[in-house]
């Protein structure tokens, strides 16, 4: 028997992870340990349920698990943290599964996992098999547009969309200085600042991320062929990532409630438009932790 601390298990992301561990089947051995709403913010009581868990996942604001990570010095849980606290921090496994070929057993290893972000999972799984390729360049000024579900965008915008019909659309990080960058931009293996524009949607949940791109502009002009081809080599045999034909038409929404993400290569033999669909709370959340954990577990 496997116990599972979900520290936060009230939020979004929380619920999306208890829902799917009691779906997993009894064979799988899972407990899944509660704390008392009126504790949740008694470090003697969290301290307890880490002191019990095989894995403490935490679904909190980055300040809240950062004290989770130190009030569990000492014990031997292991972390699987879904802020963006750790996720280039020093000591953490970034829980991309499909990053590398050896990223997995890495995760299967680690005390502490950092659960990617949304949009870096998207941005991620497009750009850095093609940096590495040589066909994107490190340096090169790349820009990410993406659209979400509002479920991504915290309590607040879900009860404004849910109860008052909420906003069409709105782009928002116009500062640029959106918290995900850091991330999009170590893991892709950029050295240039990309240009990232999210943005919200008048739907629940899903997600769309595209990488728009001059082909002439590259060195040596590479074909969006030659994409395509490494992308799906990069992919080969993985269950939740796939590489698809273009399409002239995507809806953000088609993979909702599913833990996979779809890529795609679209293009005019001069430009491309490069595509990650997923599910914002699937494989950009809650998916994403519940595959991680049972990696953890050797599951």
């Amino acid at each position: 028997m496997a116990r599972i601390f979900i520290d936060g298990e009230a939020g979004t992301t929380g619920l999306g992870i208890r829902q799917r561990i009691e779906l997993l089947p009894a064979s799988y051995g899972l407990e899944i340990l509660s704390i008392d709403p009126a504790l949740r913010k008694d470090t003697a009581a969290r301290r307890s349920m880490l002191e019990q868990a095989d894995i403490a996942i935490l679904c909190l604001p980055d300040d809240a698990a950062r004290e989770t990570v130190t009030l569990a010095e000492g014990l031997e849980v292991r972390i699987l943290d879904a802020s963006t606290a750790h996720r280039i921090a020093d000591g953490w496994v970034y829980g991309f599964p499909e990053m590398d070929a050896e990223q997995a057993a890495v995760i299967r290893d680690a005390r502490f996992v950092a659960n990617p972000g949304c949009y870096p999972t998207g941005a991620i799984a497009l750009m850095r098999p093609l940096v590495r390729a040589g066909l994107l360049p490190a340096d090169h000024p790349v820009s990410i547009n993406a659209v979400s579900g509002y479920s991504g965008a915290g309590r607040a915008a879900i009860e404004e969309h849910e109860k008052n019909g909420g906003p069409a659309f709105f782009l928002y990080g116009l500062d640029l200085k959106h918290k995900h960058l850091p991330e999009i931009r170590h893991y892709s293996g950029l050295t240039r600042q990309p240009l990232f524009v999210p943005s919200v949607g008048h739907f629940p949940q899903g997600m769309i991320v595209s990488v728009p791109l001059h082909l002439k502009d590259l060195p040596g002009q590479p074909s969006a062929a030659e994409f395509e081809a490494v992308l799906q080599a990069a992919y080969d045999g993985c269950v939740h990532v796939r590489v698809l034909p273009a399409e002239t038409r995507l809806e953000a929404d088609a993979l909702a409630n599913t833990d996979d993400m779809e890529l795609r290569v679209h293009h005019n033999g001069e430009q491309a438009v490069l595509t990650a669909r997923l599910d914002n709370l699937g494989k950009g959340a809650s998916g994403a932790a519940i595959q991680n954990m049972l990696l953890m577990l050797g599951r």
